[in-house]
């Protein structure tokens, strides 16, 4: 095989990787821990005592980062986060950031 052939080879099997989001949960004085938590749960997969852990990070600062994903899958976990809390009344601020 050439060199011309391998560098054409080579350049068409790199990949690009996304650009990674964080969502970002903020604290407020409404949305009851609880609900934090079923939120961290059953929307982005936490494990009980991981996201305990995180709806007090999220209680004592202003916000924590409820995980990292590619832009459209960040924004889609905020959306279904924030849908969910105004379902049940509650003003929880959630938002997908690039890093």
């Amino acid at each position: 095989m050439s060199a011309k052939e391998q560098l054409r080879e080579e350049t068409r099997t790199r990949v690009r990787v996304p650009r990674q989001y964080q969502v970002l949960i903020y604290n407020d004085d409404f949305t009851p821990m609880d609900f934090v938590v079923q939120i961290l749960m059953e929307i982005f997969g936490k494990q009980e005592e991981e996201a305990v852990a995180l709806m007090l990070s999220i209680h004592k600062g202003s916000s924590a980062v409820a995980g990292v994903y590619p832009k459209d899958i960040a924004r889609t976990k905020a959306r279904e986060a924030v849908d969910w809390a105004r379902e049940e009344g509650f003003p929880l601020k959630v938002e997908a950031v690039s890093l």
